[in-house]
C-alpha cells in the first residue's frame, strides 16, 4: 500500500537562527578591543641643500633587537634619556629590530625641547 497522505511542509522556526546570531554578536563584541592606538610621528630623512645657520649637534643611534649604541658606545634605555639633551638624533635600525623596540625608544625621546629625531631607512 502506498501512503496517499499529502506532503505537508512545516513552517521554519527562526528562533535557533536568532539565537546563533546573538551568540556571534556577543562573541565578537567581547573579543574585540575598543582602545585607541597611540600615534608617534616619524620624519623621513630627505636630501636637500638647505643649510642651517646654527650648527646642531648630531648624534648617531644604532638600534637593534638587543643592542642600543649611541655614538659607538653601548648605552641602556634608561641612560639614553639623560645623555640626549638637544640636537639631532639619527636612528639607524638593524635588520632584526622589532617595531616595539623602535616605539620604546621613540616614546622615551618624544616631547623633548631642542631634540629632533630622524629614523633612517
Amino acid at each position: 500500500m502506498r501512503n496517499v497522505a499529502p506532503f505537508v511542509r512545516r513552517p521554519l522556526s527562526m528562533t535557533p537562527l536568532i539565537d546563533v546570531i546573538f551568540l556571534l554578536l556577543l562573541f565578537f563584541m567581547l573579543s574585540s578591543t575598543f582602545s585607541k592606538y597611540g600615534e608617534i610621528e616619524l620624519s623621513n630623512a630627505v636630501g636637500g641643500n638647505a643649510t642651517s645657520d646654527t650648527p646642531t649637534e648630531r648624534l648617531f643611534l644604532q638600534l637593534g633587537s638587543e643592542r642600543l649604541i649611541l655614538n659607538g658606545q653601548p648605552v641602556s634605555l634608561a641612560d639614553l634619556e639623560t645623555q640626549l639633551e638637544s640636537g639631532q638624533v639619527l636612528v639607524s635600525l638593524d635588520a632584526d629590530t622589532t617595531a616595539q623596540r623602535v616605539i620604546d625608544v621613540l616614546v622615551r625621546l618624544r616631547g623633548r625641547d631642542g631634540l629632533s629625531i630622524l629614523v633612517l631607512e
